[in-house]
């Protein structure tokens, strides 16, 4: 089993971050991300500590880290960008995979070990239509 972080983190910081200006918005991603109970907390952790890459990326507007509100829902993490360009220079940057890094650990880990993943995910994108 993957271990989880000894201290507790909380979602504050996340929560406070400003939504994006709509009209810069050209373009969101949506990862609904499922995790096993015994790996909620360390997704959390993962967030609460995570090393800001994207927010130095050209074209980033803002990202929000949803928690369900119920048992067994997936926590979804949404980003707004200008344009899809810009999102898909993200997702094939050196920063994504510095970013993700100790996630993807995670799921090797648990490869390794012969066990399930701790969390599978799914990545949706929309243009928006209307504002």
């Amino acid at each position: 089993m993957i271990g989880v972080m000894d201290a507790p983190c909380q979602l504050e910081a996340l929560s406070q971050a400003p939504l994006p200006k709509m009209e810069q918005t050209g373009f969101v991603a949506i990862n609904t991300i499922h995790c096993q109970p015994h790996y909620q907390e360390r997704f959390e952790c993962l967030f609460c500590s995570r090393v800001r890459a994207i927010d130095e990326m050209p074209g980033f507007l803002a990202m929000h880290v949803l928690k369900p509100g119920s048992e067994g829902e997936p926590y979804l993490v949404v980003s707004y960008w200008e344009s899809e360009e810009r999102f898909q220079a993200w997702v094939g940057s050196e920063a994504f995979h510095a970013g993700h890094a100790r996630a993807f650990a995670d799921l090797k880990a648990a490869k390794d070990a012969g066990q399930e993943p701790p969390m599978t995910s799914t990545l949706r994108t929309y243009s928006v239509l209307a504002r």
